[in-house]
């Protein structure tokens, strides 16, 4: 696939299959996604692979957590609630997701459902956590941007493949959990995960597509004719 091709065709995948992704496909996919830059070469980042019983471990106690209400616990400040402009998009994927689902507005139940799903991590079967060194957060927030080049990387590389993933904050909402199954070590900040596996064709949610700002709206050029 021309890397064009991934970009156009890639989207969010919230279904997947129950079939297993092999090892040698994933190690394949993050060598791949290890070419990203970054800041001076730091090349920060720490991937944690999990599938079988320890991500069936951090579903379990993602989920548990979050519906007996314990406070999320990420490792990074949350972005809140966004308004304006950012919020409008944000709603408008949403009407796109439960249309395709054909869960109502008054439907709590499905809603309710559908947030859950999030955080087990849409029932993938590989997770991807997403860590920086600890060392680097009294340097700023680079590393986030270093680490947002190497997970956009994961996503290409996957669906170039036949894979589909999610990038997926909801999956480490309830970071103690994570590290303590995912074994993560104490010197690594967590900032997100991507679910992972083989798209289920039947899952509605699969086939949207979210809408993207044009050009004109985004870029600004300045000094050409």
């Amino acid at each position: 696939m021309k890397l064009d091709e991934a970009m156009l065709e890639r989207r969010s995948i919230r279904g997947f299959t129950r079939e297993a992704v092999p090892r040698a496909l994933l190690e394949e996919i993050i060598e791949l996604a290890m070419r990203a830059p970054s800041s001076m070469n730091t090349q920060p980042w720490h991937l944690h692979v999990l599938t079988g019983e320890p991500l069936e471990r951090v579903r379990e106690g993602n989920s548990s957590r979050m519906l007996a209400g314990v406070p999320p616990q990420r490792e990074i400040s949350d972005h809140g609630a966004y308004d304006g402009p950012h919020r409008e998009r944000q709603v408008e994927i949403a009407k796109q997701l439960f249309g395709a689902m054909g869960i109502a507005r008054e439907d709590k139940e499905r809603r309710q459902d559908w947030v859950m799903r999030g955080f087990r991590q849409f029932d993938a079967p590989v997770s991807i956590v997403v860590c920086f060194d600890k060392s680097l957060t009294e340097k700023g927030t680079i590393a986030h941007f270093d680490l947002g080049a190497v997970t956009y990387g994961l996503v290409l590389a996957a669906w170039s493949r036949g894979l589909g993933t999610v990038i997926n904050g909801q999956g480490i909402m309830q970071s103690p959990v994570v590290r303590e199954h995912a074994q993560i070590p104490d010197d690594q900040v967590i900032l997100t995960c991507v679910a992972m596996g083989w798209p289920d064709d039947s899952f509605s949610a699969n086939a949207v597509r979210s809408t993207r700002r044009s050009v004109d709206e985004v870029a600004r050029f300045v000094g050409f004719d």
